[in-house]
This record gives C-alpha cells, sequence and structure tokens, in this order.
C-alpha cells in the first residue's frame, strides 16, 4: 500500500501514457511551425502546450476507462511478461485494470484533464473545441468496436491526425486546404503503420485471447506487415511532400533531413520487420515512430531559426 501511495502521480500518468502523451504533444506544435514557416507568439505557445497535453492525457486515460473490463481479461491471461521495450510501458500500464486506481479516481482524472484542454481550446480557437470533442468521440468508438472490425483503424488514425489539425487551427483559422491534407495523410500513414498496426502485431498473442479483432489477428501476420510497409512508405514520402505545401519561413535544410529521419524513424525498422516479422522488430518500429512527431518539431524548428 505505501509503494502505491508513494507513486500515486505515477499511477495516473500511466493511466494517461504520459511519456507517450508527451511525444504525441510535439504534433500539433510540429504541423504550427510547418505552416506556419515561423514561432507563433509566446502566449499561443505556453497555452497550446498546456491544451495539447491535457487533451493527450484526457484521451488516453478515456481509452483505458472504456477499455477496462477487457484489460482485465488480458491481464488475467497474459502469460508472460514482454522482453522487450516498448515506450508505453515507461510507468505502470492499465492501472485501473490491476486495480491501483479505482475507476471513479481514473474517471475524474480524464474529465479534469478534458475540462482544462476545452478551456484552453477555446481561447486559441473555439474550432479546437470542435477537433478535441471529435477527437474523444473517435477514441470511445476505437475502444468500442475491439471486438467488432479491425477497421476500427480508421478512428484511430482520425484521432492522432486530429493533433495537427488543432495545432494548425491554433494558429490560423483559415489554413490551405491543400497544406490540410497533405498533413492528415501524412500522420494518419504514421498512425496506420508506425503505431497501431505496429502495435497489434506486439499484442496479437493476448489479442487472440480476449477475441479482439485487429489487422493482425484477422488478417494475420504477413498482411499485417505488409501493410504496415506501404503506410510506412507513405508516411516518409508525406513528410518530404508536406515541404512543397509549407510555410515559407523553412529552409532547404529541412527535405534533406526529412528525408533521412523518415529512414531511420520510419523505413530501417518496418525493413527489419519485414524481413524478421514478430512483436519484437514490430515493437521497435513502434518506439522509434513514436519520436516523429517531435523529431520533425525540431527539424522544424532548427529550420526556421536556421534557415539554408
Amino acid at each position: 500500500m505505501n509503494v502505491v501511495q508513494q507513486s500515486r502521480w505515477q499511477l495516473y500518468l500511466g493511466l494517461s501514457r504520459t511519456p507517450h502523451g508527451l511525444l504525441d504533444v510535439a504534433t500539433p506544435a510540429m504541423a504550427a511551425l510547418l505552416w506556419l514557416g515561423d514561432f507563433p507568439p509566446l502566449a499561443v505557445i505556453v497555452v497550446g502546450f498546456v491544451t495539447a497535453f491535457a487533451g493527450y492525457n484526457a484521451v488516453y486515460a478515456l481509452n483505458d476507462l472504456i477499455d477496462y473490463r477487457i484489460d482485465c481479461d488480458r491481464l488475467a491471461q497474459k502469460e508472460d511478461a514482454s522482453t522487450f521495450f516498448h515506450v508505453d510501458e515507461v510507468l505502470v500500464r492499465h492501472p485501473i485494470a490491476k486495480g491501483l486506481l479505482s475507476f471513479q479516481q481514473g474517471l475524474i482524472w480524464c474529465v479534469g484533464w478534458g475540462i482544462v484542454a476545452v478551456i484552453g481550446a477555446l481561447w486559441l480557437n473555439p474550432l479546437c473545441v470542435a477537433v478535441f470533442f471529435v477527437s474523444a468521440c473517435c477514441e470511445a468508438l476505437y475502444c468500442r468496436l475491439l471486438k467488432v472490425t479491425h477497421l476500427k483503424i480508421i478512428p484511430s488514425a482520425i484521432v492522432k491526425s486530429s493533433g495537427g489539425l488543432a495545432g494548425v487551427l491554433a494558429v490560423d483559422p483559415s489554413p490551405a486546404w491543400g497544406f490540410l491534407a497533405a498533413l492528415l495523410l501524412w500522420l494518419a500513414a504514421w498512425e496506420v503503420g508506425g503505431q497501431n498496426i505496429a502495435n497489434d502485431i506486439v499484442d496479437r498473442e493476448d489479442d487472440l485471447r480476449v477475441s479482439a479483432k485487429t489487422t493482425a489477428t484477422v488478417l494475420g501476420v504477413q498482411e499485417a506487415v505488409f501493410r504496415v510497409v506501404v503506410a510506412v512508405s507513405m508516411a516518409w514520402f508525406g513528410g518530404l511532400v508536406i515541404y512543397w505545401f509549407a510555410g515559407d519561413g523553412l529552409g532547404r535544410v529541412y527535405p534533406v533531413v526529412a528525408v533521412l529521419l523518415g529512414w531511420y524513424l520510419l523505413i530501417a525498422p518496418a525493413r527489419r520487420l519485414f524481413f524478421d516479422p514478430g512483436p519484437a522488430t514490430a515493437a521497435d518500429l513502434f518506439n522509434k515512430a513514436s519520436y516523429m512527431p517531435v523529431c520533425f518539431l525540431a527539424l522544424a524548428a532548427v529550420s526556421i531559426l536556421a534557415p539554408v
């Protein structure tokens, strides 16, 4: 009991998968910099960070709240602990299902962060509130479709893409449609290949035990790997193409480094997965791909500060 009390904040942060969420917070910031080609005012940066952090905390916690019964089933039937690193497991994963937090405590945490996100979104741009609401609904739909269809990957792609959309709307209420289309397709491809299906391969055995419908359980590992390679290739290409839709402030170093980053974070681990399909190589892809938003945020910032 004393250990649990001492790590109470770690349990809450584990509920929201905050280490992964912090990586995702870079998505709206990255999108904003790419569109503007410059840095927004300091107030927008501060409020935007708090809002994005709150929004991701709320949405990830919502996932665990909706799935806590199925997570209990997973934990009851799980045989062996993972022997490889997974970025989602830096803190305690599924603390409600493990009985370390009550459902009520998790709900209060989720709603509290949701309120913070809505307040911040209202200040930035009321349209961001609508984006947050749609994202939360899609996350709930994604959870509810767990045993229904592997096409739940579609609302998942919408959830991850919405972060970039909100980031752009926070700095410009009327961005170009071409940029938005390129951005959303890029982020959707990254989520599908580098995050969702990769994680499905990691969790395939656990998902089979609870009759979950995922790309890996429904179509098999071989087809799942093929779809990963296609989606990751699109994401690699998207990270380069977005340059020609972005703001004028980006230097010419961006496309060169974007190709290299895409290769290291996406293509190389996907290639290893293709030749050695399994949970370890899939987890490696998931982990490396998780750093794509923060790496491209850094690239955009450097390209603006030191244009070449």
